[in-house]
């Protein structure tokens, strides 16, 4: 398995992975008309200094993603810390270690980094995904909240 940065190319295949995704309810799909979308979204992330976004291939196919978000904050005498989001592994490969070697990746690029933690919030229908990041060593600490706004 090779984690790398994601490129352009990939966006088929991310956006694959995230429209079949039933739980999360973002509302992807890989209807071509909105595509557009993704693209402009890719490349803001892309030329962001704060932001890096990642694929998981296995055998020249990618298999899983995530995206990292470090945040430099005046709390904690100025700390950096680091936001995982979007952990999102192919549903026909689950369970082969994917998703921790990608946890994996992010951590240790937190290390590097020098931040003071690493943080993420999930879904409260994805039992199986809490399960998964207490595994990993992650601690539920705080409570999330969202205001949805279209």
């Amino acid at each position: 398995m090779v984690i790398r940065r994601a490129c352009e190319e990939d966006l088929p295949s991310l956006i694959a992975i995230f429209a079949e995704d039933a739980v999360g309810g973002h509302g992807d799909t890989t209807e071509l008309e909105v595509f557009g979308d993704y693209l402009r979204a890719f490349k803001e992330i892309e030329a962001s200094g704060r932001e890096q976004l990642f694929v998981a291939e296995l055998g020249g196919e990618v298999v899983g993603t995530f995206q990292i978000v470090f945040n430099r904050t005046l709390t904690g005498r100025g700390g950096l810390n680091m936001t995982l989001e979007a952990v999102q592994t192919r549903p026909d490969v689950r369970g082969q270690g994917i998703g921790a070697a990608m946890v994996g990746h992010a951590v240790r690029e937190a290390r590097l980094r020098g931040c003071r933690f690493v943080q993420l919030t999930s879904n409260a229908a994805r039992i199986d995904a809490h399960r998964f990041y207490e595994r990993l060593g992650f601690a539920k600490s705080h409570i999330g909240f969202k205001m949805k706004l279209r």
